[in-house]
């Protein structure tokens, strides 16, 4: 089956082609198997449950993306903690560093927040889900600090640093999926850490409603079903057949998200 492992489904970004619902079932008519809906806040957090609950292949992941947490408040933890607990959450996340913006919350809010989700993951047995914009070494020297709470693995999604630092991601037990940049002429950086990336620990994501990947780039919004793009392209990349690869990105995603050998 196809899998798109990082996907934004809720919001009204899909308002303009039919809504989330068709969608989905675009995606499903497309082949892709399982999707991995991923909350950025409490609303969407909750929705992402919602729409798990509606489709056996949608799944979710419940967390505070780094740009959103000056929208928590008293008690979202506790909201959190109730999602994990869902039979259909599979990991925290997106959580991490975005040091992108500069009206995104101070690197000290972000550390303070990061480590705080890690805690909440390793406290459910959950892996992570991590976001990381303009923030590499940071990141690393923030996972390797808190190594231990990566006990249940994580995702560096949608990965766009060097083919040079990863090695040093996945010596913590990381995986690594890649989205519509790899399909990108100018994207020289992730399509030669897609070629080095270790078998077991690579996955396909749209992060739609956003990437678009080529021959759409531009087009919004980005859907699911384009994952299937995304996985012809990394299969040329790996020069593996796309059957193997679909097979070996099944595998991976079993292993990381649903503890299946």
């Amino acid at each position: 089956m196809l899998i798109d492992i990082h996907c934004h489904l809720t919001g009204d970004d899909y308002d303009s082609v039919g809504g989330v619902q068709e969608a989905v079932q675009r995606a499903l008519r497309e082949g892709v198997g399982l999707l991995v809906c991923s909350g950025y806040d409490i609303p969407s957090s909750v929705q992402a449950k919602a729409l798990a609950e509606a489709f056996d292949e949608v799944y979710f992941c419940a967390g505070f993306h780094p740009s959103e947490l000056k929208k928590y408040q008293d008690g979202d933890f506790e909201t959190l903690k109730a999602l994990f607990r869902h039979e259909k959450c599979v990991a925290v996340g997106e959580i991490g560093f975005d040091f992108h913006f500069e009206n995104n919350p101070s690197r000290e809010t972000q550390r303070e927040f990061f480590l705080k989700q890690l805690n909440l993951a390793d406290e459910a047995g959950l892996p992570v889900v991590i976001h990381s914009r303009d923030a590499a070494q940071e990141t690393l020297e923030f996972l390797r600090e808190h190594r231990a709470l990566l006990k249940k693995g994580g995702l560096m999604h949608c990965y766009s640093y060097s083919p040079e630092m990863l090695p040093l991601f996945a010596e913590l037990g990381l995986s690594f999926s890649f989205g519509g940049p790899s399909t990108f002429k100018n994207a020289k950086k992730v399509c030669d850490s897609v070629a080095l990336t270790p078998v077991e620990r690579i996955l396909t994501e749209t992060d739609c409603p956003y990437l678009t990947p080529a021959p759409y780039r531009g087009v919004f919004p980005n859907e699911p079903k384009n994952v299937r793009l995304v996985a012809e392209r990394l299969a040329q990349l790996r020069n593996q057949d796309l059957e193997e690869f679909k097979k070996q990105v099944e595998a991976n995603a079993k292993r990381l998200f649903f503890k299946v050998k």
